[in-house]
């Protein structure tokens, strides 16, 4: 029998915000984050799917003196049926959110077990964090960032890092089972270290931590 899925719309006004620290936790679906398209006036907006037999999806927002503080959760509840350990996991809901592209963002997001897509094209993000217990992870670099640091895992899935051309990156990936595949731009350094040639120089320039358990690690151009 399938189950009913419903969906909750977030809405947040920009309330003066220049930067912010943004955490989002999917519970064990899908998530997709992007930057908004639209010029609207708010921090961030989007769609919460979430299971009949689960609560609301919840969230807070405050902001101080330009800081805005936001948060996202799904219910506890877990995925039923059984998920072999080198299996990607597909989430039975989605979350589909756009951040405001010019606000200085914190951002960290988390799934159980389902896909995680991040496309910060365009966007300010000033540190990454992103994981999920068994899925697909999907990171895609803004063009212009400053000392960014970045940290992609997953427990079973593919780990995709998209770099532009002209950001240069200190790269350390690791894989249980699977392999480690770099643009021919990243020189290797070690075993699990490659690096940009003019990586010390650079203006534009990201610090990668990249981890699967099965998976194939890539950090390839964009």
């Amino acid at each position: 029998m399938s189950k009913k899925v419903f969906t909750n719309h977030l809405s947040e006004p920009l309330n003066g915000a220049t930067t912010a620290r943004i955490e989002i936790n999917a519970g064990t679906g899908n998530l997709m984050v992007g930057g908004l398209a639209d010029g609207e006036p708010v921090l961030a907006k989007g769609e919460l799917e979430y299971l009949e037999k689960q609560n609301p999806p919840i969230w807070s927002v405050e902001t101080i003196n330009g800081q805005a503080s936001l948060t996202l959760k799904a219910d506890g509840a877990r995925q039923s049926g059984l998920r072999l350990p080198w299996q990607a996991c597909n989430g039975e809901t989605n979350w589909r959110i756009e951040l405001n592209p010019a606000v200085a963002s914190d951002l960290t997001a988390h799934s159980g077990g389902g896909n995680v897509k991040l496309d910060l094209s365009g966007m300010a993000v000033t540190r990454v964090v992103a994981d999920t217990g068994g899925g697909n992870l999907e990171v895609i670099l803004p063009d212009r960032m400053t000392n960014l640091n970045l940290t992609a895992q997953t427990g079973a899935g593919n780990v995709t890092i998209r770099v532009p051309d002209g950001v240069a990156a200190r790269i350390h990936a690791r894989t249980g089972w699977g392999k480690v595949i770099t643009d021919p731009r990243f020189i290797k350094l070690d075993d699990n270290t490659f690096q940009s040639a003019e990586f010390d120089g650079a203006a534009d320039k990201v610090e990668i931590a990249a981890h699967s358990g099965a998976g194939n690690v890539s950090v390839i151009a964009r």
